[in-house]
């Protein structure tokens, strides 16, 4: 059971939901979309729903990679707690941010994820699209609509927890947050 303890951060489920849509809620699917790896420096295609197929893990999402809540909190803070995430469970750790592969790439190595967060652009902003998670406060200063910072903890294809920020809060969406509710 997942318990808002904040008024900054919602706690629902995550699932495939038509653009201009209230966010997506408990029990939908993990939206089956593809997106974007530099792995080697060539882009990969990877299927999310394939990734975690199967599986136990932590899907999360941010607005920018290189951006100074993302780089100096949000994915530091995954990549550091790695081994307390996988004895809690997790079999993959995955990041998305609506931006192109070669900048997750960059961004990862800059931050030492690989073998530890799979590095995934939403080139397209199709998830976030799907996921009803638009963040368009930022268009000004980033260029186009991005993701809300959320985590969610996804078993087999279907996402069992999600905290999902609001504004630009850095929260419930972290590491920490999302380790308990692994353990669940």
């Amino acid at each position: 059971m997942v318990v808002d303890d904040s008024d900054r951060c919602s706690y629902t489920l995550i699932g495939t939901k038509p653009h201009n849509m209230a966010p997506a809620k408990a029990g939908d699917a993990l939206p089956d979309v593809k997106l974007d790896e530099l792995v080697d420096g060539e882009i990969k295609s990877v299927s999310l729903k394939e990734l975690f197929a199967g599986k136990k893990g932590v899907l999360f999402g941010v607005p920018g990679a290189f951006t100074p809540g993302c780089s100096k909190t949000h994915l530091p803070g995954y990549v550091a707690d790695y081994d307390k995430l996988k004895a809690a469970g997790a079999e993959v750790i995955a990041c998305v941010s609506v931006n192109d592969p070669f900048v997750m790439g960059a961004w990862g190595e800059a931050h030492q994820a690989d073998g530890k967060v799979v590095m995934l652009a939403d080139t397209r902003g199709e998830l976030t699209k799907a996921l009803g998670f638009e963040l368009a406060g930022l268009v000004p200063v980033l260029g186009n609509v991005r993701c809300r910072r959320f985590s969610a903890v996804v078993q087999d294809g279907t996402l069992k927890t999600v905290n999902l920020e609001e504004g630009g809060e850095l929260t419930c969406s972290l590491s920490n947050q999302i380790l308990d509710q692994l353990k669940q």
